[in-house]
């Protein structure tokens, strides 16, 4: 499947048309092309040698570009130059290659909500690492290099976490030798469409052909240290373990060795890259925002107390929301990956205005789309409030995409956050950082965005910095706590609740088989199931508690025949059931499709719909 040919873009006579021909995209062209936007609008053609563009950042468009029914995935221009050294990896895999179906089922579960736990004591560990190394640097007085330490810690994470491969980057002075290759290979991915013919680029390329191999000479070192001994362990559940072992449960067939190499490549440069660039600058807009540097000092303060070297648990990382709040509104102003491509499945006109023949690409620019009104008065500005749940319920759903959209979003979504949320909290409760140089923010392109030249100095915090006043306003903790003295502490006897879960990877089976143990401990008989136990009858002798998700915005596995029951008219008035729906609303279903748990008659527990702390089930794959 090649790149785009050159030629106009048949929007060319509705949208406006910038030639960038005589200066080219240079080092920048993300930036470049916010710039055209803030002069020309959200949507328009960028001109290039020939070649025609569209870039969309206009929330209805980008919604409308988000429909599966009539939108895939494009492998663009730089795209197509990654897979010279990913080839057929999850983000690089045309949508027709039979290994990216095959690799999506199969690593999956690795981003399950039991495997994400797993992976927590890894996370954990390498942090400690980063903690190490900067407590050192405070002691001697000296900078840390923000974006190289926060690749160093995520590529150790991702090697441990996912391969069991420990790069020791914190025992190098310098990056790993594989993110230097790294970046070079992205950059050459980056600059190579804008090269013009004639021109003799045959040393770039030879450079970058070295580099590429040195990175499938490292990925080969990984799966040969996990094969050294006799052979995969069958047993072994990361990323690694599942492409060495794991078969395709519709036709038993495995990975083949090729493609683990190129799964491997996109996995340590996915996992790594864009995460350690969110981090960056995240810790960037807080040093510049003292006021949220201390709402999350605050918040990390209050759940650790003086420790100076908690244990953060999983659970308490889902009690970080302002934290949390603080890394998604990074993520709206830099999104690290900042452009993804669609094509038109058919003939179609977007936004029922912009003409598009069948297989043609549109980019979204989301740092734009990101900036537009539907974010408030002053979309520049750094303000974590936008993402607290009330200002989350009423935006449009497709106006943040920091992490694509549909069955090729970003699989590793849930383990970036987690891994993000934790390590800033931990920096914030043990750090006073300090902009030493009045750092003016320069963003460095290598497909992906960061930081560039950022740095900090360090003080430690002291127990007196962990003591805060009170916010005002805020209601004391002994009155703001519900009066619980009069709830019963069992249930009658013979009292029953059904727990039935719609679940592809275990989360709502998790979810639901542990709201069931808490309600047996106060003495409820309990039966946990999937939905499709109960299709064609929903039982009225006990309440009927769902906990479910959508899967592309189609019922799961377990929860078809269930969905396709509920399509029908029912008397459902004797049952009582309550539903957590459990999942992402940047991943919303198509307004037709119909969610497992939706219902046509019955009576609702009083009780509103529940909604849970613990991270939502990740979004299919890249």
């Amino acid at each position: 499947m090649p790149p785009t040919a050159p030629r106009a873009h048949r929007a060319a006579g509705s949208v406006p048309v910038v030639d960038v021909s005589a200066t080219g995209p240079g080092r920048t062209p993300v930036q470049q092309v916010m710039h055209l936007m803030r002069e020309h609008g959200p949507l328009l053609v960028r001109r290039l040698h020939g070649r025609d563009t569209l870039f969309v950042a206009d929330p209805d468009l980008v919604a409308d570009l988000a429909d599966e029914r009539r939108f895939a995935k494009h492998v663009g221009p730089a795209l197509e130059n990654v897979r010279e050294f990913a080839a057929d990896g999850l983000f690089t895999a045309y949508n027709d290659e039979p290994n990216w179906a095959k690799a999506h089922d199969i690593l999956m579960p690795a981003f399950a909500l039991g495997s994400l736990r797993a992976y927590h004591p890894v996370m954990l560990k390498v942090a400690r690492r980063l903690v190490d190394a900067w407590d050192r640097a405070a002691r001697d007085g000296l900078p840390v290099n923000v974006p190289d330490d926060m690749t160093r810690m995520t590529l150790d994470t991702i090697g441990l976490a996912g391969f069991g491969y420990d790069f020791g980057s914190f025992e190098r002075d310098e990056p790993h030798p594989f993110v230097e290759a790294m970046v070079r290979c992205l950059e050459w991915s980056m600059t190579r469409p804008a090269r013009l013919p004639g021109e003799d680029h045959s040393a770039a390329d030879a450079a970058f052909r070295a580099d590429a191999d040195h990175l499938a000479r490292v990925v080969d070192d990984v799966i040969a240290a996990r094969t050294a001994d006799g052979g995969a362990d069958p047993d072994a559940e990361d990323l690694l373990g599942l492409m060495l072992t794991a078969e395709h449960p519709a036709d038993g067939c495995g990975l083949d060795l090729a493609n683990i190499r190129n799964q491997v490549i996109t996995f340590l440069i996915a996992g790594h890259e864009t995460t350690s660039g969110a981090m960056s600058f995240a810790l960037y807009h807080l040093v510049k925002d003292p006021t949220a540097l201390r709402l999350v000092q605050r918040e990390a303060d209050a759940l650790w107390g003086d420790a100076a070297d908690p244990e953060p648990t999983y659970d308490e990382v889902g009690r970080l929301t302002y934290t949390r709040q603080v890394l998604n509104e990074a993520l709206r102003l830099w999104p690290t990956a900042a452009a993804f491509s669609r094509a038109a499945r058919e003939d179609t006109l977007l936004g029922g205005r912009v003409p598009l023949k069948a297989g043609e690409p549109v980019v979204v620019l989301a740092p734009m789309l990101h900036r537009q009104p539907v974010w408030g008065d002053n979309p520049e500005l750094f303000d974590p409030s936008r993402f607290t749940p009330e200002a989350q319920a009423a935006r449009p759903v497709h106006a943040f995409k920091p992490f694509g959209t549909g069955e090729r979003a970003c699989i590793g979504r849930q383990f970036a956050l987690h891994e993000a949320t934790m390590l800033l909290a931990m920096l914030a409760h043990r750090y006073r950082p300090q902009d030493h140089a009045d750092y003016r923010l320069s963003v460095k392109e290598t497909l992906t965005l960061k930081p560039d030249g950022f740095t900090l100095t360090l003080a430690p915090r002291t127990a007196a910095d962990r003591v805060h006043p009170e916010l005002p306003g805020a209601a004391r903790a002994e009155t703001a706590q519900a009066d619980t003295s009069a709830l019963p502490a069992r249930v009658r006897p013979g009292s029953g609740a059904l727990f039935l879960h719609g679940s592809n990877y275990g989360t709502c089976r998790e979810f639901a088989a542990r709201l069931a143990e808490e309600a047996a401990a106060i003495g409820c008989d309990t039966e946990v199931a999937p939905l499709d136990a109960y299709a064609g009858r929903l039982p009225a002798d006990r309440p009927v508690i769902v906990v479910a998700a959508s899967y592309n915005g189609r019922p799961t596995d377990d929860a078809t025949a269930f969905a396709a029951w509920l399509d029908g008219e029912h008397d459902l008035s004797g049952a009582t059931y309550a539903v957590l729906g459990v999942g992402d609303r940047n991943w919303a279903a198509p307004p037709t499709s119909r969610c497992p748990c939706a219902s046509t008659g019955g009576s609702p527990s009083s009780a509103p719909p529940a909604s849970s702390s613990a991270p939502p089930p990740t979004p299919p794959a890249t």
